[in-house]
């Protein structure tokens, strides 16, 4: 059994089981956060890391980058490519950088399914001098009696899942995954200090915006379709139980980490 979230293949490589409602329900990132990244950076070139449909993609593209995607999962490469991203197949661990040399290395929800240690000493071997190494995610609770449901229906149809068994908070569970990143950039070398980012945001909800986005999430991805009926059916009911609707506060985490000196 898989002990750590990159060890667990089957659900990192699920996502691209339905990738227009990945990209249609998943957020994209605030403004700040790719205002801050590519004011950053030392220059165009990113490559994007578990670019999944291409969503921080686009945004850097927008913002004037070069971006070249990275993903384990063909379908999603295959949408991406769709919306103009250029997408190369394959774990960023095994990726081919055949020479070439980037500015930044993104990750979007992405990064705990990368190597804690491996990971970061592929980013630091393709970042030219002053190069960047950016990694983000949402943190998000719904409110209890949503969270209550679901975690109800998780014990339902998957009882011997982790999201079953899981006690933490979001915050508690992040806060933790973000000081591995960070501990595995240290043990690789080649950065300077990582540094922790957080931006806050909140997005409107209502029931049927939130019961697409749910079975894009990593315990449901792979669950039969009788099975994520009555696991909707039961987070539905508790959204219309406080009015069919919510708004949902969003704190967007990044640990970001420049190329030293000494490496450079």
């Amino acid at each position: 059994m898989p002990t750590q979230p990159h060890e667990a293949r089957s659900v990192a490589e699920s996502f691209g089981t339905d990738t227009e409602r990945y990209d249609r329900a998943r957020p994209s990132y605030p403004a700040e956060l790719v205002d801050r990244v590519v004011a950053a950076s030392p220059g165009p070139d990113f490559l994007d890391v578990g670019c999944g449909t291409g969503i921080e993609a686009r945004q850097f593209r927008a913002a004037g980058r070069r971006v070249l995607g990275v993903d384990p999962d063909a379908r999603m490469a295959a949408f991406a490519r769709a919306t103009g991203i250029d997408v190369e197949v394959a774990k960023f661990e095994d990726w081919d950088a055949a020479g070439r040399t980037f500015d930044a290395v993104v990750a979007g929800q992405a990064w705990h399914w990368v190597d804690p240690v491996a990971g970061p000493v592929k980013a630091a071997g393709i970042l030219r001098p002053g190069g960047m190494l950016a990694l983000f995610a949402h943190v998000f609770q719904p409110p209890a009696v949503v969270a209550d449901a679901l975690a109800e229906a998780y014990r339902r149809v998957l009882p011997g899942s982790p999201f079953a068994a899981e006690s933490r908070t979001a915050a508690d569970v992040y806060d933790a995954m973000f000081t591995r990143f960070a501990d595995g950039i240290r043990e690789a070398g080649g950065f300077g200090e990582p540094e922790r980012w957080r931006f806050d945001w909140e997005r409107s909800y209502t029931r049927d915006e939130w019961l697409d986005f749910l079975p894009t999430t990593g315990g449901l991805t792979r669950l039969a379709p009788d099975a994520l009926a009555d696991v909707l059916a039961g987070v539905g009911a508790a959204i219309d139980g406080i009015g069919g609707g919510f708004v949902l506060p969003y704190t967007t985490l990044a640990v970001v980490a420049t190329v030293s000196a000494e490496a450079s």
